[in-house]
């Protein structure tokens, strides 16, 4: 996960503590939301993730906790401090640094399992 909070923090311009929230929104959210047997080779190869998405969990509370889906997902990364453009150029980074780790193929049958993913990457 440090490597990726790291390409957050630098290609965004969010601070870690945002880029280590944000992931692991969107972790939670893959794994809620994507079938498993898509999502676990992603997490199988971003150590540190369940941690991560422990801690965005514990935070849901905030907006958005309850609600669900993609806009579940960026409410709650606004709830976080972020701000709608930082909220898509994170999920965007986050995309792409997934293609890098498990393949394109890979991550777009993630994307095309979550409904409404697709026009936010």
């Amino acid at each position: 996960m440090d490597e990726l909070v790291a390409r957050l923090v630098t290609d965004t311009g969010v601070d870690q503590a945002a880029a280590a929230k944000a992931a692991g929104i969107i972790l939670d959210f893959l794994v809620k939301e994507a079938p498993a047997d898509k999502v676990e080779p992603l997490l199988a190869k971003l150590p540190g993730a369940e941690a991560v998405m422990q801690a965005a969990r514990e935070d849901a509370g905030s907006a958005g906790g309850d609600m669900g889906g993609v806009m579940g997902a960026g409410m709650r990364m606004m709830g976080a401090g972020l701000s709608m453009g930082q909220v898509q150029d994170i999920t965007r980074q986050f995309i792409a640094f997934a293609r890098e780790k498990v393949g394109e193929d890979e991550v777009g049958e993630i994307v095309a399992a979550i409904p409404g993913l697709a026009q936010f990457v």
